[in-house]
């Protein structure tokens, strides 16, 4: 095989590198680092405590960069190594590849042809998992994964386990510690890049699958797995309490009201029944005391709903400073109509504040409810007709 000078070329115009981390894959690493050299000599290669032949291996390539370690600490806080490193030398961008043959060198150019289409992305190798070859657990895994980075991040990627991938360095300086050092990182980072913004992009490339009998795997089924699903766990509840929720206020404060309503009700593809129901939701916990939770216990629970996020959380937003004391009022004087207390007296005075509110909170609390309740159906239901009107009916999922 000849070298590819015009691929040599492009990966030192993009200052790319591909870090190797490897654990006792002596058979199958020669034959990597050797495939690689036809693409380009910008190598690193982590040596995370192999007690097999590996060092003696990479004493045959001194011009590949080289990270060991004696003793054995995992592939994330080989990764971390490997980019620590990439770093310190100036390069931009980080290809990652197993050492066990599995990635094939070759796919490559699909990473550099489309990181140079979208700048500073974050590229994932995308296998086909459809083929006879891939082990049933990988499959399991592959579908169990992408089901909760959608839950973590609100998007979809063709492939969440590969570790054939292409990562912008700086974004990764930006992210900070990590938490993670085993096989899990590389869900910790990639969730954590996605809540940055950076975008998650997906190129097919092939795979291959030893034998069962030669495979050599250092995955452990019950450790590995438990400490993924602790960490999708905290991811999950991170993103529905907080991350994504902000992330969605943020988008939202970037729209004028005119391009929100265009493109996340008039365009939207949810019904109108939908629409309208987002509206109530949100309205109803605008409403509640619920102060500076408001945002996320709307996204939460449209998001269990099934309703329109933006429309819910933007609803949700009622509660803004200029509108807050009359809906304190509001709430405060329905609640007088359930408890017996007289409110006609109460004027919107300097002593009418959160203290105030704390000493009379039942009727409050009773009030908040009930206000919630006739504000939320009442605009939900204006809502509904200008839809109808203004609005061409989409198919109901209620």
């Amino acid at each position: 095989m000849l070298i590819n000078q015009e691929v040599h070329s492009k990966v030192a115009d993009l200052k790319c590198c591909v870090i190797i981390p490897t654990y006792n894959n002596a058979q199958t690493l020669e034959g990597v680092i050797r495939d690689l050299q036809l693409l380009t000599m910008n190598i690193i290669v982590v040596n995370d405590g192999s007690t097999d032949g590996t060092t003696e291996i990479l004493g045959r390539f001194p011009e590949v960069a080289e990270i060991s370690s004696e003793v054995n600490h995992g592939k994330g806080r080989a990764l971390q190594l490997g980019f620590a490193l990439a770093l310190e030398k100036g390069y931009r961008y980080a290809i990652t590849i197993d050492s066990d043959g599995q990635h094939k060198p070759a796919d490559i150019p699909r990473f550099l042809e489309l990181i140079e289409k979208e700048p500073e992305s974050l590229i994932i190798g995308a296998r086909n998992m459809d083929s006879p070859a891939v082990p049933g657990s990988s499959r399991f895994g592959h579908r169990f994964s992408i089901f909760w980075f959608r839950i973590e991040t609100g998007l979809k990627v063709a492939d969440v386990q590969s570790g054939f991938r292409l990562y912008p360095l700086e974004k990764i300086r930006e992210t900070g510690k990590f938490y993670t050092g085993k096989y899990e990182f590389e869900v910790e980072v990639l969730v954590r890049l996605a809540w940055k913004g950076v975008k998650i992009l997906s190129v097919p490339i092939d795979v291959y699958y030893a034998p069962e009998e030669t495979r050599v795997s250092h995955f452990r089924k019950g450790p590995d797995f438990t400490r993924t699903s602790i960490l999708n766990a905290i991811l999950v509840f991170m993103a529905l309490l907080w991350v994504r929720p902000f992330m969605f206020a943020k988008g939202l404060k970037k729209k004028s009201v005119k391009g929100f309503i265009r493109e996340y009700v008039v365009d939207s593809s949810d019904s109108n029944t939908k629409l309208s129901l987002s509206v109530m939701l949100g309205l109803f916990i605008g409403v509640l005391p619920v102060w500076g939770w408001q945002m996320m216990v709307a996204f939460g629970l449209a998001h269990f709903f099934r309703l329109n996020k933006f429309v819910t959380v933007a609803a949700s937003n009622i509660s803004i400073p200029p509108m807050l004391p009359l809906i304190l009022y509001l709430s405060y004087k329905a609640g007088g109509w359930v408890v017996g207390t007289k409110t006609a007296a109460l004027r919107l005075a300097p002593g009418f504040n959160y203290a105030w509110i704390k000493a009379n909170f039942v009727q409050y609390l009773v009030g908040s409810i009930i206000f919630g309740i006739i504000l939320s159906v009442t605009l939900s239901i204006l809502t509904y007709m200008l839809l109808q009107i203004f609005r061409k009916p989409k198919p109901s999922e209620f």
